[in-house]
């Protein structure tokens, strides 16, 4: 690794922050994020969320740690800035499972339907769509389409969720998040059994049956702001085990459960403090975008906000 020795993070965290103010760049994480990258960002949130308050920094540089597809998000949002992804090898099972050729074959089977795309999907498939959507969202974005039938890709599970809550047809792409997929609902009842009076948050991509037993099925940032509100004590919280740190940090006299020890995602835990030295240090790794997918991967992503406003 071409970098100094540091003999603790400390020293190397102070780099890191010299150089962002030398640089006059801006650097966000994601809630699945390793507990030190979240605590030297500037924000921590959903990958959309982020990119959106990316955009309207004067920062030149964005430094996203995060996985591929969330930096791609900010570089379309933000074209004029130097997009960085710390952990250039950090993709996303999920995003990889569909691509612009499987997804040209699906809408020719169905050239009547509305394709929307969860936005954890690549720049490709975001021009391809007629409008993106959240987890937060999807049932909100969905049911504003003037389509009766939708081809929702590529998650699957967050895709039947929003089928328990509309009239519209939903053909299914299938896809989903293995991380989330590790999760059993033993590893649920296991803790119910311990504490009965902890509420069961779910994220969307989770299966249906996990879905079923939760108290509320919400995106990362619903999850922040349901506890928050909540009078409860105790969280079962389903989702990637980096958001634990998030909604400990912001709440440290609530308890949080991690259900499952396999709620992992090895991709977004591929950022180090290293790595954001090294990104700041020498530039790396630039996102590029074609503009003519760029400008039509921002149409989905406008439509969707014309329609469900992200907050």
């Amino acid at each position: 690794m071409a970098m100094d020795m540091f003999w603790d993070d400390t020293e190397l965290i102070e780099k890191i922050q010299k150089l962002k103010n030398e640089k006059n760049a801006f650097i966000i994480a994601h809630s699945y994020e390793r507990p030190e990258i979240q605590d030297i960002a500037d924000e921590v949130g959903d990958s959309l969320e982020l990119s959106r308050l990316a955009a309207k920094t004067d920062a030149d540089i964005i430094v996203f740690c995060s996985v591929h597809f969330m930096a791609e998000t900010a570089k379309i949002l933000s074209p004029q800035k130097l997009v960085l992804l710390p952990a250039i090898e950090a993709g996303c099972p999920l995003a990889d499972m569909i691509t612009p050729e499987q997804l040209t074959i699906e809408k020719s089977k169905y050239p009547d339907a509305g394709v929307v795309a969860y936005v954890n999907c690549s720049a490709e498939i975001k021009a391809m769509a007629d409008v993106c959507c959240t987890s937060a969202n999807a049932i909100q974005v969905v049911n504003a389409m003037p389509q009766d039938q939708i081809l929702f890709v590529p998650d699957q599970h967050l895709g039947r969720w929003v089928q328990k809550h509309s009239n519209k047809k939903i053909i299914l792409w299938a896809g989903g998040c293995p991380t989330h997929q590790r999760m059993k609902a033993r590893d649920i009842f296991q803790i119910k059994e311990e504490h009965p009076d902890a509420l069961v948050l779910m994220h969307p991509e989770a299966s249906e049956e996990l879905c079923q037993l939760a108290d509320a099925v919400l995106s990362t940032s619903q999850m922040l702001r349901f506890c928050q509100n909540s009078t409860a004590q105790k969280f079962i919280i389903g989702t990637e085990m980096g958001m634990l740190h998030r909604l400990r940090t912001a709440m440290p006299n609530k308890i949080f459960f991690q259900p499952s020890k396999g709620l992992i995602c090895p991709n977004m835990k591929m950022t180090q403090l290293e790595d954001v030295y090294e990104s700041l240090l020498e530039l790396k790794y630039p996102i590029e975008i074609p503009e003519h997918i760029r400008i039509q991967a921002k149409k989905s992503l406008e439509g969707m906000l014309s329609v469900i406003p992200v907050k």
